[in-house]
């Protein structure tokens, strides 16, 4: 299946370029992710943990940098993974294309994945679109939050600030996971709404 997706970030392309070529910085923004272990050869090892309604599925497995081009501003990441259990597993080539838009930059994601064993049947429908499709409205917005976010001021040593002054924002906390029944019904209702015309 083939999915494609864009979302905007409010800063300057040279910042956004190197956070998403960052995969430890860009991990905890996706909901269910986690790196365990990172290679100089720019493979990470991790976790990936998906919950749809009754459904979990928890996947072992590697993301490598297959390709980072720094002229055209295209980076192409490769993932595979295997269920915990054993009941299948999946694969995703991930293409991220960026552009400058004024003071802001697009990301196009194009992602071409296989998805094999419970979660296959979320497929049919749609449904795996529909989701896939909310995870990067999430991990956007977490993404663009701590990009956006000016640099703290001081040494995080330093003293507290003044009361009578907000702390400066840091990077985003990491996105909570999404808990699949809200998400499933999210998505549902979304699919709804675009039957029904409205």
């Amino acid at each position: 299946m083939k999915l494609e997706q864009s979302f905007q970030v409010q800063a300057p392309i040279d910042r956004v370029w190197e956070a998403l070529i960052d995969v430890e910085r860009v991990a905890p923004c996706l909901p269910g992710a986690e790196i365990t272990e990172g290679g100089e050869d720019g493979t990470y090892r991790g976790n990936f943990t998906v919950r749809l309604g009754p459904t979990t599925a928890s996947y072992r497995g590697e993301l490598q940098m297959e390709s980072v081009d720094e002229p055209s501003r295209t980076v192409v990441m490769r993932a595979t993974g295997q269920d915990k259990r054993g009941q299948g597993g999946a694969k995703a080539t991930i293409e991220s294309v960026m552009h400058e838009e004024g003071a802001a930059t697009t990301v196009d994601v194009v992602t071409d994945f296989t998805i094999t064993g419970r979660l296959a049947r979320f497929g049919r429908g749609g449904m795996i679109e529909d989701v896939s499709n909310r995870l990067l409205r999430d991990f956007s917005k977490c993404l663009a939050d701590a990009i956006e976010a000016p640099p703290a001021s001081g040494s995080a040593s330093g003293p507290a600030p003044a009361a009578n002054h907000a702390p400066a924002p840091g990077p985003a906390a990491p996105a909570k996971p999404v808990r699949g029944i809200s998400l499933l019904l999210a998505a549902s209702w979304e699919r709804l709404k675009r039957v029904l015309g409205r």
